[in-house]
């Protein structure tokens, strides 16, 4: 009789499934904003940015999953500075759904309060983009707590996944120099984030899945060098 397979500890399965959610969450959240929306509406339109959707009757899902995400990023321990960047990337979240985008004058955001709300959102949203890009190209990319490097496949994809981030953020400034008649075509803001969106998710979901295949691995040996709490720093 074959003895039965062990598990991955808990600890280990609690860490790939919180970067499962968080990633998940990224892919989805474009999809499901620009879908419902459009279902909504009952007409082809789309916004100038994702944060827009803030102000339609995608609001909730939009608020409901960046808090998620938020959460997510603070609840996540692996080691340091993972936790304290997701601790703060999940505070700059968070402030991203509460404190909304303005949408023009048109709109009647004159006052000074909306413009001043308008300027936080742009801030923690700018800031949190840049973190999202650190993890993918500096923390998915350093070898394991026990010294195991991720193989190079891995770390072209996370560099890749963190140059997009990037990218997408550098286009959607230099888009808003553009004609206001081409922006209004073109929506290059929501094209970048929804890019860089993407971006973030994916490399969350495949970190994920390396963990969890390390951790397997390790079990196996009688070993868990990637998951297990790390050593007290010295005195």
């Amino acid at each position: 009789m074959n003895p039965e397979p062990r598990k991955p500890p808990q600890d280990a399965v609690t860490v790939c499934h919180l970067r499962l959610g968080i990633g998940s969450v990224g892919i989805a959240l474009p999809v499901v904003l620009v879908v419902g929306h459009l279902v909504a509406a009952r007409r082809l339109t789309l916004l100038d940015s994702l944060s827009g959707y803030y102000h339609t009757e995608m609001r909730d899902v939009f608020v409901g999953s960046l808090c998620a995400v938020g959460v997510f990023l603070v609840a996540y321990r692996y080691r340091r500075p993972d936790d304290a960047l997701g601790t703060v990337a999940g505070v700059l979240a968070v402030a991203v759904a509460l404190f909304p985008t303005t949408m023009g004058a048109s709109a009647g955001a004159t006052s000074h309060s909306d413009r001043m709300v308008g300027v936080v959102h742009q801030v923690a949203a700018a800031a949190l983009f840049v973190l999202l890009a650190t993890f993918c190209l500096v923390l998915f990319t350093r070898p394991d707590r026990a010294g195991v490097p991720p193989p190079r496949s891995a770390v072209r994809f996370y560099r890749v996944c963190g140059g997009l981030i990037l990218a997408a953020i550098a286009l959607a400034l230099v888009s808003t120099q553009l004609p206001t008649d081409v922006r209004d075509t073109l929506k290059p803001v929501l094209w970048c984030e929804t890019v860089a969106v993407f971006a973030f998710g994916a490399a969350w979901v495949a970190k994920s899945d390396a963990l969890f295949r390390a951790a397997e691995s390790a079990d196996e040996v009688g070993a868990d060098p990637d998951t297990r709490p790390a050593a007290p720093a010295p005195s």
